[in-house]
């Protein structure tokens, strides 16, 4: 599982957002998880850690690997 950490998120809309962005991005299997509270996104798969902050970036938030 690849965690990254998420910064501007700020209701359910973003954290809707952000999943369908994560689902996009090649070598995802699963989004496990993407919590408001921690800041988080948790996949599945064998993304590029570089692809899932580049893809959370697009969809308006910063991200970084943990």
């Amino acid at each position: 599982m690849i965690q990254i950490k998420i910064d501007g998120m700020s209701c359910q809309g973003c954290v809707g957002a952000v999943t369908d962005a994560l689902a996009d991005v090649d070598g995802v299997e699963r989004v496990v998880d993407v919590s408001l509270e921690a800041g988080t996104a948790d996949v599945e798969g064998n993304p590029a850690p570089e692809a899932l902050i580049a893809a959370v970036e697009n969809a308006g938030f910063d991200a970084r690997a943990v």
